[in-house]
């Protein structure tokens, strides 16, 4: 007499204090099972490496795989935290995260893309454009971003840097890409790529996006290339009419690295509401720079005596979004749940011990 192999459990996940709630299978990371049914949980790299999918186990029992200590360290992991981008659930788990929110209507799609225009912003920053299938679209919200499919199944993910609104009249994206020398993807982009070449993309991804259910004063915190995001946010911002006060803070190495100035310049001269503080860390006198210098999340410390109630969103490299959200948290009051980051986490990034 034979006997039916029993089915997998399949663990079901809440997420406090929405109340919402999907399952994933055994061996499935809680955030890939989260992004396949449409529960918008907070994250960035998707490879235990930013932390920023980090939230707090209020019961159940799961495994982390490989992530840096950075991410998660072992006193934060002794303490209840998870990365839900790698722990995999051992048994129905209850989370907590208050920045859950409903992806059901931006599904995640895979197209093939055609490269519309190459323009060089910088010595090491390409504007991309990316002309969308004519029978497609992409829904998003401004912030998030895609992921190119390369060949072997390697990813990269790079931001739009344009307003969802913009999809209307041209069905493309910008993408703001720097060129890290030896960098498999981007030495193609900066050396071989060729307008009308076709490539595969997947998207959208991420939860940096402007919460438009408050009327809180925002800072936006961008170093280098991490402008793009913020760029299709302050678009979003002015196709919305949003009065909110905002104050765009941009840091790069030299003024070269602050690619289009000119273009925030512009947006501060038609938005009111929307202040601009360049600060470059490393000018040389040929530079002739007389802005702002230091670290550009030191700026915001020197101009802000307290954020409490404001919100903050943070975009570029890891170390820069994470001494913004240590010292505006610890220093200057602002509330954990109001600051919303994406770090821009390189291959490197991902692979340091």
């Amino acid at each position: 007499m034979s006997s039916a192999t029993p089915a997998a459990p399949v663990f079901q996940i809440t997420v406090q204090p929405s109340g919402r709630t999907f399952t994933a299978a055994p061996g499935e990371a809680i955030l890939a099972a989260a992004i396949r049914q449409g529960v918008g949980l907070p994250y960035g790299c998707k490879d235990g490496a930013c932390g920023s999918c980090k939230c707090r186990k209020i019961d159940g029992a799961v495994a982390h795989g490989e992530h840096q200590a950075k991410a998660l360290s072992a006193e934060e992991e002794a303490a209840g935290f998870v990365l839900t981008c790698c722990a995999r659930p051992l048994s129905d788990v209850v989370l907590e995260s208050r920045q859950v929110t409903d992806e059901g209507a931006f599904p995640v799609k895979k197209m093939p893309v055609r490269v519309a225009q190459l323009e060089k912003k910088s010595p090491d920053v390409m504007l991309v454009r990316l002309l969308l299938p004519a029978t497609d679209t992409l829904r998003y919200h401004a912030g998030q971003y895609v992921e190119f499919i390369l060949q072997g199944g390697a990813r990269r993910a790079y931001s739009m840097a344009n307003a969802p609104y913009t999809q209307a009249e041209h069905p493309g994206v910008e993408l703001h890409i720097r060129h890290l020398p030896g960098g498999k993807f981007t030495d193609h982009v900066f050396g071989a790529m060729k307008e009308k070449e076709i490539l595969r993309i997947e998207g959208p991804f991420g939860s940096f996006y402007l919460r438009e259910d408050s009327d809180k004063p925002i800072v936006l915190l961008a170093s280098g290339t991490g402008f793009a995001p913020i760029k299709a946010i302050v678009e979003h911002m002015r196709h919305l009419g949003l009065t909110r006060p905002a104050t765009l803070y941009w840091g790069g190495r030299r003024p070269q690295d602050l690619y289009m100035d000119g273009w925030v310049r512009e947006q501060v001269a038609a938005m009111p509401n929307l202040a601009y503080v360049p600060v470059v860390s490393d000018a040389l006198p040929e530079d002739g720079w007389t802005g702002r210098t230091g670290y550009v999340h030191q700026a915001v410390l020197e101009d802000f005596a307290s954020l409490a109630g404001h919100q903050v969103y943070a975009c570029g490299a890891p170390i820069v979004v994470d001494c913004a959200r240590a010292s505006y948290t610890e220093q200057r009051g602002l509330p954990a749940q109001e600051f919303y980051a994406d770090a821009f986490t390189t291959e490197a990034d991902k692979h340091a011990g």
